[in-house]
Parts: structure tokens; sequence; C-alpha cells
């Protein structure tokens, strides 16, 4: 009795655990949608924000529109799901986009940002196709340089803005950045990408190869 009980217990578990892993991919996967419906029908990424309320908005949502950085965020996540302490790496990943954010408002040239967020998407799809050739600590810096890139390339937006603004659109970015991160990572853990002699699920393979592709697609644009 106590052995089926037990059985019960654990299956209830894995339910729970993939239900809860299912919101979070579908959750990813609406995200994705929008950031791609958004490319396709011309929404404008560039705009100003003129009150804290649309400065809120457009923190929330500027992560999100931009599809190459969005699959940047995706990519950190599911890569820290590989470590025990990963989201350490997430947490770099959001603070070096928040410095970045800070090193445009004081004007610090930081060239070339979007060859560089589409080669570091690149990078990380490479990552996720072989996950276990990675490095803790060069997954980190990774994750800081793609970060300042980022954070400089949305800071355009709140250039000019009143402080009060800023502090509250970085609020917001960081909200998003948070959340998607931490989903993609219970998403990899929930898929054992952290197992010890774990086989590759196809699925991370597949979201590496998109990566790649979508990255080359950013480059080549960014070059013309």
């Amino acid at each position: 009795m106590f052995k089926t009980k037990l059985s019960e217990s654990r299956t209830w578990g894995e339910l729970n655990t993939s239900k809860f892993m299912d919101r979070h991919i579908g959750a990813i996967a609406a995200l994705i949608l929008i950031s791609l419906l958004s490319s396709l029908s011309g929404t404008p990424f560039e705009h100003t924000i003129s009150n804290a309320w649309e400065a809120f908005v457009w923190g929330l949502a500027d992560p999100v529109i931009s599809l190459n950085c969005l699959v940047g965020i995706v990519a950190i996540g599911l890569l820290s799901s590989v470590f025990v302490r990963g989201a350490a790496i997430a947490g770099c990943f959001i603070f070096a986009t928040v410095l970045g954010i800070v090193m445009h408002l004081y004007q610090l040239n930081l060239p070339g940002t979007e060859i560089a967020i589409a080669i570091s998407t690149i990078v990380f799809g490479t990552m996720l196709i072989m996950p276990n050739q990675l490095n803790f600590l060069v997954l980190a810096l990774m994750g800081i340089s793609a970060g300042l890139f980022q954070g400089y390339a949305n800071a355009e937006s709140i250039t000019g803005a009143e402080m009060i603004s800023v502090v509250v659109y970085i609020l917001g970015i960081t909200l998003t950045l948070l959340a998607v991160a931490m989903s993609a990572r219970e998403i990899g853990v929930g898929m054992g990408m952290g197992e010890l002699n774990r086989i590759l699920p196809w699925k991370i393979s597949l979201a590496g190869f998109a990566l790649c592709a979508i990255g080359i697609v950013f480059l080549s644009n960014s070059l013309i």
C-alpha cells in the first residue's frame, strides 16, 4: 500500500510538473508569435517616450517586439538550466542589460549593436546544439556581453526622457527579462538539460538551429 501511494504521489507530481512546463512553453511561444507578427506588420520599433506610463509599457514590450532580442533572452534561460546555479547567469544578463541602458544614457559609445546582438544569437544557438561543451564562466561572460548590447539598443527610445520615466522603463524591461528568462530556464530544467549523461532533447536542438537561422538573417540585414 505504501508503494502504491508513493507511486501515485510521484505520478501526480510529474503530471503537475508537465502542466507547469506546458504553460511556460505556451507563454514563450505566444511571445515569439507576437514578436514575429510585430515584425511582419511593420510595428514601429523606434518610438519616443513622453511620460512614465509610456515608459513602463514600452519597457515591458521592447524585449518582446524585437525578435532578435527575444530569442536571445530565451536562449540564455535555456542554457542557464544546465547549471545548478544557472539563475545567476540570467541575473548577469539582466544586470548587463540595465548597464547597457545606462551606458547609452551617458552617451558612452558601443558600436555595432545590431551586429553584436545577431552574432550573440548565433553563438547561443550553437551552444544549444552542443550543450555538453558549456562552461559556466564562458556562458556568464557571453550573457553579460549580449545584455550590454541589447540594453544599449533598447535605450534609444528613452534618450532625453525624464529621470522618473527612465527608472520606470528600466523596471518594466527588468520584469519582462526576468519572466522570459526564468520561464525558459524552467523549460530547460523540465526537459532534463541539467542532468548528468543526458541525451539532448531534439526540441532543444531544433531550437538551437532556429536561433542560428534567426541570427544569420538579422546579421545579413545588419551588414547590408
